[in-house]
């Protein structure tokens, strides 16, 4: 499909969003300014970010689904789910707290992660394969943030937007996923104390490796592929709860562990 806008205008919208987390500030949705803006142009604008990222020297560690659920599809009008990048910068270590004011509005939602033993290129990638390539799996806790004006967008502008990635914390207790089921797996998700969210895997697509197999083919239509060493994220379990200074979530898995995120 050829693009409606021009590489340089692509590559401008991507610098107003990059902007717009270094200095903390929301800005307008895109659309609101450009309504035919597609997914691949969207894409684009994401690639855009991830190339001034490594400029800087950051490293991509992990790509993330979003969209995973058949809820979230409906509610936002779409029938995929989307993917978005992780860089290192945004990797929290177990322990270490959430720095509310390096965000703008910040999300927390409980996930799993996914290490990969092997690379997975599509297309025609299955779940199976996806089981295999997988060395361990571990409770995880994302931390969304939108740069737009009151979390409102559309599936074209959170894509651009990197699919609103910005801190995530990995738990260091790790299993086999053969040791799990990771659809019926269950999950418990607190703030301050206080049970907000119950789940299980199968919220994910059905299984997390249903969106991991969806992100590998999907990365091939553009020649790219989730490569070994990484870890992914296959979507979220539940829906995300905003989180301030003083609040303490905390996702718990059966079998798998449980982990805490303080916010400061």
């Amino acid at each position: 499909m050829a693009n409606s806008l021009s590489d340089a205008e692509l590559i401008a919208l991507a610098e107003r969003l990059e902007r717009a987390v270094q200095d903390r500030e929301e800005v307008d949705r895109i659309t609101a300014e450009y309504a035919d803006l597609t997914v691949e142009e969207a894409y684009i604008i994401q690639q855009a970010l991830q190339r001034f990222a490594e400029r800087r020297g950051e490293r991509v560690v992990a790509l993330k689904g979003g969209l995973t659920s058949k809820a979230k599809q409906i509610t936002m009008g779409v029938h995929e789910p989307i993917y978005g990048f992780i860089t290192e910068s945004m990797v929290l270590d177990e322990g270490e707290p959430l720095r509310i004011s390096e965000l703008i509005h910040p999300r927390a939602e409980p996930e799993i992660a996914m290490f990969l033993k092997s690379d997975l290129r599509g297309p025609g990638v299955t779940p199976e394969q996806v089981m295999e390539a997988t060395e361990a799996v571990a409770p995880a806790i994302e931390i969304i943030d939108s740069r737009y004006r009151n979390f409102n967008f559309t599936l074209v502008d959170v894509v651009a937007d990197n699919a609103s990635s910005s801190r995530i914390v990995v738990g260091s207790q790790r299993m086999k996923p053969s040791d799990l089921d990771l659809r019926l797996i269950g999950m418990v998700f607190e703030k301050n104390g206080e049970v907000v969210e119950t789940g299980a895997g199968a919220a994910i697509l059905g299984h997390p490796a249903n969106a991991v197999a969806w992100m590998a083919n999907k990365l091939a239509e553009v020649g790219r592929h989730l490569p070994a060493g990484q870890f992914v994220m296959p979507g979220a379990v539940a829906n995300a709860h905003p989180v301030a200074p003083g609040d303490e979530v905390r996702v718990s898995y059966d079998r798998l562990g449980e982990l805490t995120l303080r916010c400061v």
